[in-house]
């Protein structure tokens, strides 16, 4: 199995290739050890019968080793390349590994009891609290909010916006009749007395028209005058018409009885109660509305308000000084002081993400278990034999280590019982 060039790898498996390698070189300085102790015991066991007890010490010591060296190949290989069964466990068996393990995390972890467990007992709310509550955490989370939020703008379909927004006009604002809620409204504000302050406004507006543009009433009675009227009377009748005009604004203003206001309710009760009840009249401002509101003009209302409030938004939140991004901040970080000191506000946030959670991981815990067993399927044989062995190999070398000690101790305690017992 070709391994990784050392540069591909991360400076962490670097550091464990390392430690693994050397500890691979101590396994086998161990077997070594074992084996020349052995070679030299079994020689001269003869001249010096308590060679035998060091040999059957380094023989047991050999067993151990080999046995160890062959479990611990086998997870990740065939030993000496040849294909015994049951070895190269973790490549030949990768997929079913991830399925154990997708199973074991599903049944084990996502349950919704012990999610609950764990939520309930960490303070959720609290702790975002006191983390909101710094500016500059504040900050830092309208800043991403921000960004997210001019992604999804930019990413947006301006002409499928356009369409929604169009849409939504023609079906909450032009196809609607408006006579009949016009009326209505028209015909409480008449009723409570509301419109009594439009009319006065507009009369204090006519009587200062009049009192600025008196120029404008020249001629605009006494050129209807035959010629033959000396010009006198024509300025004469002018001035009346105008001086006329004044009394009678003068007179409704001062009069809140006026004849004039009382035909203005009038007028506007009727008209009221026509845009309610009066075909034609509801009619006549249903065909206003029309050449008003036409297709193409509201496709063009639909792009500008769209365009506008987009234009906007995204200048707004690319600017950390912006009115936008402040209040953003602000509201956050006040959220957070919220989160700190109300104990019921705490309780709510708690209880609302603890039951989401649940939720989420009742209903969806095997597609999350799933992520496990799809991505170690999709993991190459190789490559993921190497990534677990640089990860537990070093560790598993220490077994080789102690079977060569425990092997060594376990053959001279048996020829140490053999030789008291059988001599």
């Amino acid at each position: 199995m070709a391994s990784t060039p050392t540069e591909l790898l991360s400076p962490a498996d670097q550091e464990r290739r390392r430690g693994l390698r050397l500890m691979k070189g101590v396994a086998l300085g161990a077997l070594v050890f074992m084996a020349v102790l052995f070679a030299v015991a079994f020689a001269f066991q003869e001249q010096i019968p308590a060679l035998a007890y060091v040999r059957a010490f380094a023989e047991g010591g050999m067993v151990g080793a080999l046995a160890d060296w062959f479990a611990v190949t086998a997870l990740f290989r065939h030993p000496l390349g040849i294909p015994i069964p049951h070895t190269a466990i973790i490549p030949n068996r990768k997929d079913e590994i991830g399925r154990n393990l997708g199973e074991f995390v599903e049944t084990e972890f996502l349950r919704g009891d012990v999610v609950r467990a764990k939520l309930e007992a960490t303070a959720i709310a609290a702790r975002l609290g006191e983390w909101l509550s710094e500016p500059d955490h504040a900050e830092r989370v309208a800043a991403e909010a921000s960004v997210m939020a001019s992604g999804i703008l930019q990413a947006l379909s301006d002409d499928d916006v356009q369409s929604v927004i169009e849409d939504l006009a023609r079906e909450h604002l032009i196809a609607p009749e408006w006579g009949p809620p016009l009326g209505a409204w028209l015909g409480r504000i008449v009723e409570s007395g509301a419109h009594h302050g439009a009319v006065d406004m507009g009369f204090d507006s006519i009587a200062a028209w009049l009192a600025a543009n008196q120029m404008a009433f020249t001629g605009l009675v006494s050129r209807r005058l035959p010629s033959w009227v000396p010009s006198i009377a024509h300025r004469f009748v002018d001035d009346t018409v105008y001086n006329e005009a004044i009394k009678f604004v003068a007179a409704v203003q001062a009069d809140p009885e006026h004849p004039a206001r009382h035909a203005i309710d009038g007028y506007l009760d009727r008209l009221a109660d026509n845009l309610q009840h009066d075909p034609a009249t509801i009619g006549r401002l249903e065909d206003a509305k029309s050449t008003v509101f036409d297709s193409p003009r509201v496709r063009e209302l639909a792009a500008e308000a769209w365009n506008t409030a987009k234009t906007g938004l995204l200048a707004s939140l690319a600017d950390p000084e912006s009115g936008l991004r402040r209040r953003a901040a602000t509201a956050l970080a006040e959220i957070g002081e919220r989160l700190t000191t109300d104990a019921a506000l705490q309780h709510r946030v708690d209880s609302w993400v603890t039951d989401a959670a649940v939720f989420l991981v009742d209903r969806y815990r095997h597609d999350i278990a799933s992520i496990i067993t799809d991505t170690v399927e999709r993991w190459d044989p190789d490559e993921t034999t190497e990534k677990i062995e640089l990860m537990v190999g070093r560790d598993l070398q220490y077994i080789r280590l102690n079977g060569t000690i425990v092997g060594a101790l376990a053959g001279l305690a048996i020829f140490s019982i053999a030789q008291a017992l059988l001599g």
